[in-house]
């Protein structure tokens, strides 16, 4: 298989595909659908990434395997449907990365870094005008956001939007003072006698918080999804540690003290370097 061509390549995978779907093919496959496969296709995206944080290459390599396996796996359920078929999702990507990038396809002029996103956005908005995508109402910069993306990831994507038209803080000691602000906030939500306190006060005291951090994020230019995803891994490492270092005392997690789990936390933050 190594002689063949990636084009060979991939028409063998969406030929595996089809067997897979057809008459002799896996009763498990057969029975999918698009939204049988939507937490799987999440899945795999997720995995993806923590190749990537792990500079993984090998396992990049299959993730991204993975991943390819689902675009053709949907695109062979649309086909069945009668509604697309893979070359149609192959031609539309062409399509779209030669329309919008005119400035290597069409001979114009390369605008800097901060002009082409603004030429990126203008013509994605002309492509959902030309189709009939448009949402009701009148235009807004924050059209076209997928509401499914991950609260992090969505809240960078809104503070980004508003930032290009100039709805930002003039620098990141502005973004503190707002943070300080909010925090501020949710102690006095928290603090409220208990026969008027909210509920839904303190977690949308709690959720402004979350959204100031992602703009400091945003303002260092740091993916906060990417950044807590590290902590949380951090975290576990570091628990593990904890749990290993007490079996090893005869200690079950379950019997030791709080002040055992912080002598072995303070080990394992020492044990990192």
């Amino acid at each position: 298989m190594n002689d063949m061509t990636s084009g060979a390549k991939f028409e063998r995978l969406v030929e595996i595909m089809a067997t897979l779907r057809g008459p002799n093919g896996c009763p498990w496959d057969k029975e999918q659908n698009l939204d049988t496969l939507k937490p799987m296709l999440v899945e795999e995206v997720y995995e993806v990434l923590e190749a990537v944080d792990n500079r993984d290459y090998d396992g990049l390599a299959e993730e991204l395997g993975d991943l390819l396996l689902h675009i053709v796996f949907h695109a062979r359920l649309g086909e069945e449907a009668s509604r697309f078929a893979i070359d149609d999702v192959i031609d539309r990507i062409c399509e779209k990365l030669i329309r919008r990038h005119p400035h290597v396809f069409a001979g114009e002029d390369a605008p800097d870094a901060a002009r082409l996103l603004d030429n990126w956005e203008a013509i994605k908005k002309l492509e959902k005008q030309e189709r009939g995508r448009i949402p009701d109402g009148p235009a807004s910069v924050l059209d076209g956001i997928p509401p499914q993306l991950p609260a992090l990831h969505d809240a960078h994507k809104i503070s980004s939007r508003v930032a290009r038209v100039g709805f930002d803080w003039a620098d990141i000691e502005d973004v503190f003072g707002k943070l300080q602000e909010e925090v501020t906030e949710l102690r006095e939500a928290i603090a409220e006698p208990e026969n008027v306190r909210s509920q839904a006060k303190i977690e949308g005291e709690v959720g402004d918080a979350f959204f100031v951090l992602v703009n400091i994020a945003r303002c260092l230019d740091i993916d906060s999804e990417s950044a807590l995803k590290k902590s949380n891994r951090k975290f576990q490492k570091r628990f593990r540690f904890v749990e290993s270092a007490l079996a090893r005392e005869g200690t079950p997690i379950e019997d030791a003290t709080l002040g055992q789990m912080e002598t072995q936390w303070r080990a394992a933050k020492k044990d990192e370097g």
